[in-house]
């Protein structure tokens, strides 16, 4: 059997590597009567900055990408098509039995659109999040690669509910010690819990500290949604927010390229107790996480991730795919008023917190994906 991995950004390249690790284990345990699972990786070079791609290959020992698009820096429209051509020749050439996709990136669409047009059986890894908000391009992205795919794979019980109430199910089934979900060329929504997850637990005896001076009580916050970065008075409001923090403790921002060149554009200034610095390896953001106070984030996967590591979140969009992070009160949806993003900040540090929820799963995801895949 071979899978085709598509991957291109940051989130992917983490979600892949517990899956990628799940298919070798899969090979161990193979007898001499079965075949292996051959994964072929796809990298569309959607993010390109080292620390944001191939550092993370490096160490996580994922495998190395059979294929680099070299494709970004583009417009939504043209990035897609781009992605959507060279995809489709490697589909071509590849001739796989699965096409695996994950999240909702420009990446996850083109991989999924190519794979259709050529009838191949397509796995969305993170499927069924729902912002409902279409102005977000990732919304878009999500919504049109879960319509195309064969295999759903859902990370909590709000997702697959949220596929019901679009009439996408057929058949459900929880993937425990089931064969998987069948038959194929009939979408199957399998709830399987998070890789995120299953990630955050192999991963965190390996944080590393970053090469720098960190307070010893800090806020890591991270920004980098096109919603902020290319809206002037949201970004500034948000960093009009940060001032107010930072007067009480400091904040860590590692800062996306995107969002560099938005506040040079601006010429926004920040006081030295906002520490801006490069982005840092998954590694070092896991150190990060296990040593912070508070999360501040536009971030989908941040969200969880400060969840994995018992540290309350304030997200600051309008909206949350978490939903249920918010529900139980770990998640403050803060938007871009700098009087909210205040007012979330003394909620979040003024509460008592139990991070014991079972809400993502049991860090089994990557192994439930590949079993239901190879006995497809």
């Amino acid at each position: 059997m071979k899978i085709v991995t598509i991957v291109g950004a940051r989130p992917q390249f983490i979600k892949a590597a517990v899956v990628s690790r799940a298919i070798s284990d899969l090979n161990q345990r193979i007898t001499a009567n079965s075949l292996p699972v051959t994964e072929v990786v796809v990298h569309t070079g959607q993010h390109y900055d080292r620390n944001m791609s191939y550092v993370f290959f490096e160490e996580m020992s994922i495998p190395k990408p059979d294929y680099f698009l070299d494709i970004n820096g583009l417009s939504h429209g043209a990035m897609t098509g781009q992605m959507l051509e060279k995809i489709e020749s490697v589909l071509v050439e590849e001739n796989p039995d699965v096409v695996l996709v994950y999240g909702d990136t420009n990446t996850t669409l083109a991989g999924a659109l190519a794979a259709a047009k050529r009838h191949l059986t397509i796995a969305h890894v993170e499927a069924g999040l729902r912002s409902f908000n279409r102005k977000m391009p990732e919304e878009i992205n999500r919504v049109l690669t879960d319509h195309m795919a064969n295999f759903l794979f859902c990370p909590t019980k709000q997702s697959v509910e949220n596929l019901k109430a679009e009439g996408i199910i057929k058949k459900e089934r929880t993937v425990g010690n089931s064969n998987g979900c069948s038959p194929i060329h009939n979408p199957n929504v399998c709830l399987v819990g998070d890789v995120m997850f299953d990630a955050a637990l192999y991963y965190q005896e390996h944080a590393r500290k970053p090469q720098r001076v960190l307070p010893e009580q800090f806020i890591l916050a991270t920004i980098h949604r096109a919603e902020n970065t290319d809206n002037s008075v949201r970004l500034k409001s948000i960093f009009d927010g940060f001032e107010k923090i930072v007067k009480e403790v400091p904040i860590i921002l590692p800062l996306h390229p995107r969002t560099r060149q938005a506040i040079e554009t601006l010429e926004l200034k920040t006081s030295d107790s906002i520490k801006i610095i490069d982005p840092v390896s998954y590694l070092e953001i896991i150190y990060l996480l296990e040593n912070c106070i508070l999360v501040m984030t536009d971030s989908g996967g941040l969200q969880k991730e400060a969840f994995f590591f018992k540290k309350p979140c304030i997200t600051l969009r309008d909206e949350t795919e978490w939903v249920e992070l918010v529900e139980h009160g770990y998640n403050f949806l803060a938007g871009a008023t700098a009087e909210n993003i205040f007012r979330a900040y003394k909620n979040a540090i003024g509460k008592n917190y139990n991070f014991n929820l079972e809400l993502y799963g049991d860090g089994k995801a990557g192994e439930r994906i590949v079993k239901s895949l190879a006995v497809q």
